[in-house]
């Protein structure tokens, strides 16, 4: 069963997770190949998955609902670490563009030597109907796209998400909360040594307590004053979202929760609050994935009783 968990985008190194590289990395741009342009891309997400989740929150934030499409994959990751088309598990959807099974497919629609590169397809996947390809799957880039070249091109209708003048805050607080945070918490929860265990949770917490300290009197992460909703938010607080619901007890980030600390929580509150965000937010998908897929750390597949109150009391949409 230790597979399992290489199969998931990952190697070890003396016992520390390693997370590896996205393999799509082209671009929306005004005047290249892949233009902007209302109905021509789709989405494919999983809402369980923290990076898919960033690609969905910019989408509902921007307005982008009518102009990109998408499709959601069951919350069940195969033994390989594969995702499947599931229209009947609620949340979920068919492949609404090709009627493929399996994101593998699709992987396999874009590059014919897929099937035999020994990768596994990851979400989110930026897909265009125009050269029939996939244009992107990191997610830090996809929304970028969609904050700044979709803004450009007219097709947005939301808050400016990354203004200029704040651009090298915004990767900086990225970058900084990215290992720290983002996939400190992997790094924790898929150690295989006491050392890489010990060291990944020491950073993330630090890195938490900081942020905790940081948000006094602030209602977000970049700006002057009281700061301005940022790029930065849409990647730091998918990972906050599912850190009580989940990294606590399946990944051992049990020094705090978020709900003892309350700037923190605060942040949630107030992010959880903005017009579509809700929407994104599908808790079963979030926590039944990790609890049920991750067999090797989990072997009866048993989902903890979520929390009677909080943010998570009620499903999402």
């Amino acid at each position: 069963m230790a597979d399992q968990a290489s199969a998931w985008t990952s190697a070890f190194n003396d016992g520390a997770f390693v997370r590896k590289s996205s393999e799509f990395r082209d671009h929306v741009t005004l005047d290249g190949t892949f233009a902007p342009a209302s109905g021509r891309y789709h989405l494919y997400v999983s809402h369980a998955c923290p990076w898919a989740h960033r690609t969905m929150l910019a989408r509902a934030l921007l307005g982008l609902e009518e102009a990109i499409t998408v499709s959601v994959v069951d919350w069940r990751m195969q033994a390989d670490g594969s995702w499947v088309f599931n229209p009947n598990e609620p949340g979920a959807t068919d492949d609404a563009l090709h009627g493929a099974a399996s994101l593998e497919e699709i992987y396999a629609l874009a590059d014919q030597s897929w099937p035999q590169s020994g990768h596994i397809g990851t979400v989110p996947v930026l897909w265009d109907r125009t050269h029939g390809t996939i244009v992107n799957n990191e997610s830090r880039e996809i929304v970028r796209m969609l904050t700044t070249t979709f803004r450009d091109a007219g097709l947005t209708s939301g808050p400016d998400l990354c203004p200029e003048p704040l651009v090298t805050a915004i990767d900086a607080m990225i970058d900084a909360n990215y290992e720290s945070v983002n996939n400190g918490v992997y790094k924790a929860g898929f150690a295989r040594s006491q050392a890489a265990y010990d060291a990944a949770v020491t950073v993330l917490f630090d890195r938490l307590e900081a942020l905790e300290a940081h948000m006094a009197n602030r209602a977000w992460l970049v700006g002057d004053g009281h700061g301005v909703l940022t790029e930065a938010d849409l990647c730091l607080i998918p990972t906050l979202l599912r850190f009580d619901l989940v990294y606590v007890v399946h990944f051992k980030c049990s020094l705090k929760r978020i709900v003892d600390l309350p700037n923190l929580s605060a942040y949630l509150e107030r992010f959880l609050a903005l017009p579509g965000v809700r929407a994104t937010c599908d808790w079963r998908h979030m926590q039944h994935h990790y609890f049920w897929s991750h067999e090797h750390m989990n072997p009866h597949r048993i989902v903890p009783l979520a929390p009677s109150q909080g943010i998570h009391a009620s499903p999402g949409a």
